[in-house]
């Protein structure tokens, strides 16, 4: 299989629970390509913050990252709620992104066949990215689905307060000053509103087939 730049890099970027991870997993599979979720790595970032409560959190991040294997977190709940509320704060630390996307970008070099998902993906960490998708879904039902998500590590959580804090998070992303959440010109959109997983695919591999060489 070719492509015009030899390799395939797909970037995704969207908003929360719009259903980005979902996409990018199921094309990276279908296409053998590494996977890369930016939205864990800032998990994994607020997790060593809350657990060692360093003194100085740039130092230890950077540590921390400089030997990080991507497949261990798997073994890490990183979905709990305080987790995902400190994960908004730490993002719009300058910081703490430049040592993400030094990560994020030797992970791209790394596996030159690959796709990366998060919120800056397409403008800052893989701007030649040879494929770019938006994914967008109404509020309503990202909550939903993050609800189904949240339930599985918490009976407790009530639907609208994941509502809020699925709307607040987007607001803080859309309007950070740093990397804030942008489509790109380029990108095409996703509407997982509208789609389900099958269409979502489907639509994904038709502009992956487009860029194939002869």
């Amino acid at each position: 299989m070719k492509y015009k730049n030899k390799y395939l890099q797909i970037s995704c970027d969207g908003g929360a629970a719009t259903g980005k991870s979902t996409g990018a997993k199921m094309i990276a599979k279908k296409y053998g390509l590494k996977f890369l979720s930016s939205g864990l790595l800032y998990r994994y970032a607020s997790y060593l913050v809350l657990k060692f409560k360093p003194k100085n959190k740039i130092s230890l991040i950077k540590r921390k990252f400089s030997k990080l294997d991507y497949k261990s977190l798997n073994k890490i709940n990183l979905h709990r709620p305080e987790i995902s509320e400190y994960s908004a704060r730490i993002a719009k630390i300058n910081n703490v992104r430049k040592i993400l996307k030094k990560y994020q970008i030797g992970f791209s070099k790394k596996y030159k066949n690959c796709c990366i998902e998060g919120r800056d993906i397409s403008t800052k960490i893989l701007p030649n990215s040879d494929l770019k998708f938006f994914f967008k879904c109404n509020l309503n039902i990202a909550a939903k689905r993050r609800y189904v998500e949240l339930r599985k590590f918490n009976s407790n959580v009530k639907l609208k307060d994941v509502k809020k804090a699925l709307r607040i998070r987007n607001i803080s992303d859309i309007n950070r000053k740093n990397s804030p959440l942008l489509k790109h010109r380029d990108s095409i959109e996703i509407d997982t509103g509208k789609l389900n997983k099958r269409a979502m695919l489907s639509k994904m591999i038709k502009n992956v087939e487009r860029i194939k060489t002869k």
